[in-house]
């Protein structure tokens, strides 16, 4: 999944950009609260890792502005033991989650997963469609049971539509949820990852809309 880092500590920024992408994600870092807020204006983010002490616009402020634009984005804010007070405002400004610093890295993905799980109405972590399950705490995809071998991109790609089976994904959002700032993009990646999916997960459970995107298609209309 796709995320913004809002942090302007070098040296923890560093190691989180590192971690979360280590762990397939990725990652988008800016430093200031009006940076954060010209990035989730302009792209589409699954979760937003937000510090409270920033320069320029704090955390709250960030957060007070998100909400009052009617941004839903699930925001999973990193505060200081002794911020009491900061933390529980940010939560009734609309902060979803928070870890306290120090932070372990594997329970900050955990929590990640599990706010964008909720966001999306998924009560469950995993992911199916017929004999297809996939993971994303472990990732790992099975067919029947047996273990399929996939790119990070293509783990990815799945996910997202699994995410939103049944419904159609454009070309646009996709590619805004699989690459972050300054990654090249070439004109037919996307086809070429639908593709080799297509060839691991078998080619009639994503269908191509012409023109618009692509469709994980449902169980019901699989079977019709």
């Amino acid at each position: 999944m796709r995320i913004l880092l809002v942090e302007d500590d070098r040296l923890l920024g560093d190691g989180l950009v590192t971690g979360l992408r280590t762990l397939g994600n990725g990652v988008d870092w800016v430093r200031d609260g009006d940076a954060a807020l010209a990035a989730v204006e302009a792209e589409s983010f699954a979760a937003v890792v937000l510090d409270l002490g920033l320069p320029r616009r704090d955390g709250l402020a960030v957060l007070r502005t998100m909400r009052g634009r009617g941004d839903a984005t699930p925001v999973l804010v990193l505060t200081a033991r002794d911020e009491v007070r900061a933390k529980v405002e940010a939560l009734d400004l609309g902060a979803d989650d928070y870890v306290l610093k120090p932070f372990d890295l594997d329970e900050l993905a955990a929590r990640l997963r599990a706010l964008v799980r909720r966001s999306r109405g998924r009560p469950v972590p995993l992911l199916t469609r017929g004999d297809l399950e996939l993971n994303p705490a472990t990732r790992e995809v099975r067919i029947s049971g047996e273990s399929l071998a996939l790119t990070s991109r293509e783990f990815e790609l799945l996910s997202l539509l699994l995410e939103g089976k049944g419904r159609v994904q454009t070309r646009r959002v996709l590619e805004e949820q699989l690459y972050a700032w300054g990654e090249s993009i070439g004109s037919n990646a996307l086809e070429v990852h639908v593709h080799h999916l297509r060839r691991k997960i078998g080619g009639d459970m994503i269908r191509t809309v012409r023109g618009v995107g692509y469709m994980m298609m449902d169980d019901e209309a699989a079977g019709a």
